[in-house]
């Protein structure tokens, strides 16, 4: 294997010209370029700064009944248990799919009610 350190070396003795031309070589010889990804990113100020932001972890998620399933009793049932609504509210809410069950809750909370609702046949989406 070439000596790291000794490429290294070398390459920090070029002028700009010479860079330049090692640059245009590489991307020939190696089929890529070196320019896309910066022309992308001073094309798009923000994006690197958006790209930060959406790696922050999600807090806080909305459980949504997509489908109901087979069984629309039990999952009324559930639905009951989850919220505390009345049965009324919880059927209106269950015949409203897709509709929100549950809102602004932890991701334990809403991974336990996506699995007691997926394990009577609905189908639950978090967001």
């Amino acid at each position: 294997m070439a000596d790291l350190e000794k490429i290294a070396e070398e390459i920090q003795g070029l002028t700009l010209l010479e860079a330049s031309e090692l640059v245009k070589l590489l991307e020939e010889k190696l089929g890529v370029t070196a320019a896309a990804p910066m022309a992308v990113a001073a094309a798009m100020p923000g994006a690197l700064a958006a790209a930060a932001e959406e790696v922050e972890e999600q807090t806080e998620f909305d459980v949504m009944l997509t489908e109901i399933g087979a069984k629309k009793i039990q999952v009324i049932k559930v639905v009951r248990q989850l919220t505390n609504l009345g049965l009324k509210e919880s059927k209106e809410l269950v015949d409203g799919a897709p509709s929100a069950v549950l809102q602004g809750v932890s991701k334990e909370a809403a991974e336990d009610a996506k699995t007691k609702l997926e394990a009577e046949g609905a189908t639950v989406q978090l967001k």
